[in-house]
């Protein structure tokens, strides 16, 4: 449709009548599909083709994860699909990335962008207590990824909310909850692996601090397998995320296999209007930890 009849579309129609014009053309465009045309998309279409990970690893890889994780994280089963422009609104991500439905809903792309949001509507409600909350989740993405990616992948998630203490102090309380986790499931998991953790300050913050004099003392000693640097060369993310950044990496025989990101965000703060609230996002990708099990 040309630029000219697509915006006079838009703006003639409420968002409740377009969504019943676009319902309508759908199924007359259903209506013609046949069986072949189907299985041949099966075949063809990255976005439907089924995960090359066997489930029963992935499936008990992850209960191993759930079982570690500490009780202070709650888990949310996830819906597939979340409120339309959720990760554009919250997370800044082009919607060309999102798999839109023609009702007001996205396929789930980014779990922690869905989970800030529940963090959110928790913390409203109980406002008093921080919000400690995980899933794991399927996500589906549409930019195109280098060959042997798959468009869509399992993600365990973390996201942590609460309101600001001074000095970093709770920035520093998540980030060490998150850490712990992880520095202590994965160097289990993969004794023979080693674990780093590259961490990235985004500028000069009280949370940079907290991580010197707090966190990186707390997390001592060390599992023999786990080494934790300064990654000062980071430019992904940096829009992203606020004042500090995170990523995890399995290195084998001489190869490293990023496993893990995450990093602090203004998300929570932004969905509920409070400039003190605090919120850390990080996530692993259990079908890569999957594949790399020996």
């Amino acid at each position: 449709m040309q630029s000219g009849p697509r915006l006079a579309l838009e703006a003639a129609l409420p968002p409740t009548d377009l969504q019943t014009l676009l319902l309508a053309v759908v199924r007359k465009r259903a209506s013609a599909i046949t069986p072949a045309r189907v299985a041949q998309r099966w075949r063809e279409d990255a976005f439907v083709q089924p995960s090359a990970q066997d489930p029963r690893k992935l499936s008990a890889l992850e209960a191993e994860l759930w079982r570690r994780l500490p009780s202070d994280f709650i888990g949310v089963e996830l819906s597939p699909v979340a409120p339309f422009a959720a990760c554009a609104a919250v997370a800044g991500v082009d919607q060309n990335r999102v798999l839109t439905t023609t009702r007001t809903s996205e396929v789930v792309a980014d779990q922690t962008v869905v989970l800030a949001l529940e963090a959110a509507r928790r913390r409203t409600a109980q406002p008093g207590a921080p919000v400690h909350l995980a899933a794991a989740h399927r996500v589906l993405r549409t930019q195109r990824f280098p060959e042997g990616f798959q468009q869509h992948f399992r993600l365990l998630a973390l996201v942590s909310s609460g309101r600001d203490t001074g000095s970093g102090r709770t920035e520093a309380d998540m980030l060490l909850a998150h850490l712990r986790f992880y520095v202590e499931a994965l160097s289990a998991l993969f004794a023979t692996d080693v674990v780093r953790v590259r961490v990235s300050s985004l500028g000069p913050s009280a949370v940079s601090e907290r991580w010197i004099d707090f966190v990186l003392p707390a997390l001592e000693p060390l599992p023999g397998n786990v080494e934790i640097s300064d990654d000062p060369g980071r430019t992904r993310g940096r829009s992203y995320y606020r004042d500090l950044a995170l990523r995890i990496d399995l290195a084998r025989d001489g190869e490293e296999v990023e496993v893990g990101d995450g990093g602090l965000t203004d998300w929570t703060a932004r969905l509920m209007s409070d400039s003190k609230e605090r919120c850390l996002t990080t996530c692993i990708s259990t079908e890569r930890l999957v594949a790399l099990a020996r």
